[in-house]
């Protein structure tokens, strides 16, 4: 009999293949490390002077971007330390829709100073309890900066908008923002509900469209649909629309039936009801007033040749989110299978036209007087990743937007809030007197990453620009901040750099809890991993959508 190891304490319990780390350094210091790798990767895409980073995902599509909630997303990974962070940047994304970049690499800094804390001999416990409390006093002194006057604010202003909007646009594309902010805010404007509280992020569109340059963008009142109409019809005006989901064909019976013919005639005849059968129903949609049919699926041959004898324009629209956005634009009611609409069924549109842009066809449908609740921005650009890149600007915009209809409140942008926490949080640490001190005195040395951060990014000295910082909000200038493109230190009010209150809140509340929750892991237990394929692996050939 071969002697063979028995195994003892935790091996014995847990079946084989599994990994156990436990205690400070593997554990905690690891986690620590992970998170700190993450919030690298991010940190010097921060602010508007940030490097774009390529991504390639597992698909080998690749992401040219600064946007650090796309970043995160596309890179798998895979420590679950490190997931908690990507988890916080992914809340943000959801809650507030910008400041992922802000909560990520700020929990990473923290985490970073955490682990001084713990090699000085602090235990996890302790700083937790000082990084609750100097959130708490944060939260507070964020309330405290937020600039007077501008909790009330009109959502249909188009200079307060831009006023609020330009910060969180500019930080993914420098430079290009006075323009960006002009179409965003012009389009969320426009479909701005009665009550701004409701804004649907979702009725803000973006077409996008090689060729020209950003100046050649434009807004369309209604949607714009990539490919051309079918049949000849290419253009109508002030009609009404009549939307089939099923596909404008004749339907084969759901009964499997036998037809026996016994002479030419039947055959011919045969045929013949078909035909009328079809054309009976075009007639009844030419006769309810539609011009235009809008088809979810196919449109067969015949039904097209009747269309176009009625002069019935025809649009096919596969995708169905698609299709629900154009029944939100014209106001009309999709019907299931073709059948002679009702009135309240039809929908409106002012005009529908093939036109090129760029050698791409494109139908665009205009609706400028109904309620109008679709808009879409046409953007356009050299190549893709350029488009994608100021998809995601637009994006930020138009969910800065969203979240100024929810609070208008403002602070001071260009690191002036984050330096002038540093330095009140660091008050605070010297009253207070356990050891929650030194992690207090921590979380306040961390809110320096960001102006560091900007003044990396933008080449600058961040020392110099962090003295000067501190010297000025010693001197009660609390609205000092990086001015990046002269590269000194000037007050933010006069530049009109400013950011949403709600942003930099939910940013530094998630940094905080996703930073107390990997410093409140003292063991990592992983079974062995399951065989098979991956769990996660997204089927293909899925649309955009």
């Amino acid at each position: 009999m071969g002697f063979s190891m028995q195994p003892y304490g935790i091996q014995s319990m847990l079946k084989e293949g599994h990994k156990h780390l436990s205690g400070l350094d593997e554990a905690v210091l690891k986690n620590i490390d992970a998170c700190k790798q993450l919030s690298t990767i991010t940190r010097t895409s921060l602010g508007p002077n940030g490097m774009n980073k390529m991504v390639i995902n597992h698909l080998d599509k690749l992401f040219v971007t600064n946007d650090a909630a796309t970043i995160v997303n596309e890179l798998e990974v895979q420590h679950p330390a490190a997931k908690i962070l990507v988890l916080a940047g992914k809340a943000q994304q959801e809650e507030i829709g910008d400041g992922a970049n802000l909560a990520i690499s700020f929990a990473g800094e923290i985490l970073q100073n955490a682990d001084e804390l713990i090699r000085m001999g602090l235990h996890p416990s302790e700083i937790i309890s000082g990084y609750n409390k100097s959130i708490d006093k944060a939260i507070e002194i964020l309330g405290e900066l937020v600039e007077p006057g501008s909790e009330n604010m009109d959502v249909r202003n188009k200079e307060e908008v831009i006023f609020r909007m330009k910060a969180a646009v500019a930080s993914k594309q420098f430079g290009q923002e006075d323009v960006l902010c002009n179409l965003i805010s012009e389009a969320c404007i426009q479909v701005c509900p009665k009550n701004p509280a409701n804004f649907n992020v979702d009725n803000v569109r973006v077409a996008k469209l090689v060729g020209g340059g950003l100046n050649n963008s434009s807004i369309v009142h209604g949607m714009v649909l990539k490919g051309d109409t079918v049949g000849t019809m290419k253009r109508v005006e002030k009609a009404k629309v009549a939307v089939f989901v099923g596909g404008v064909d004749t339907s084969a019976t759901e009964t499997k039936g036998t037809v026996l013919i016994h002479s030419a005639e039947q055959l011919e005849n045969y045929a013949k009801t078909e035909e009328a059968k079809v054309e009976e129903l075009i007639k009844a949609v030419a006769d309810s007033g539609a011009k235009v049919i809008v088809s979810g699926a196919a449109v067969g041959e015949m039904a097209l040749h009747f269309c176009e004898r009625y002069k019935l324009m025809v649009l096919k629209i596969s995708s169905k989110f698609e299709l629900r956005r154009f029944c939100r634009t014209t106001g009309a009611i999709a019907i299931l299978k073709l059948s002679p609409p009702s009135p309240d069924d039809l929908g409106y549109v002012d005009s529908i036209s093939v036109e090129e842009i760029g050698g791409t066809r494109v139908t665009v449908v205009r609706n400028e007087e109904g309620g109008n609740s679709v808009c879409t921005v046409v953007l356009r650009g050299s190549t893709d990743s350029i488009l994608d890149d100021l998809e995601r600007a637009v994006d930020d915009g138009v969910n800065t937007y969203k979240a100024m209809c929810r609070d208008s409140r403002i602070v001071p942008g260009g690191a002036a809030t984050e330096i002038e926490l540093a330095k009140r949080l660091r008050e605070f640490s010297f009253k207070e007197t356990g050891l929650d001190q030194y992690a207090i005195a921590k979380f306040a040395e961390s809110f320096e990453m960001i102006p560091k951060t900007l003044a990396e990014n933008a080449g600058l000295n961040a020392m110099e620009i962090i003295s000067s910082l501190y010297a000025d909000h010693a001197s009660g200038n609390t609205k000092v901040g990086i001015d990046l493109v002269e590269g000194v230190c000037k007050d933010v009010s006069t530049l009109n750099i400013w950011d949403l209150y709600v942003t930099k809140l939910f940013a530094l509340k998630y940094a905080a809890d996703a930073a107390c929750t990997v410093l409140r892991v003292d063991q990592i237990i992983m079974s062995k991993p399951a065989g098979g394929p991956r769990r996660d692996a997204a089927p293909g050939g899925m649309d955009e959508d």
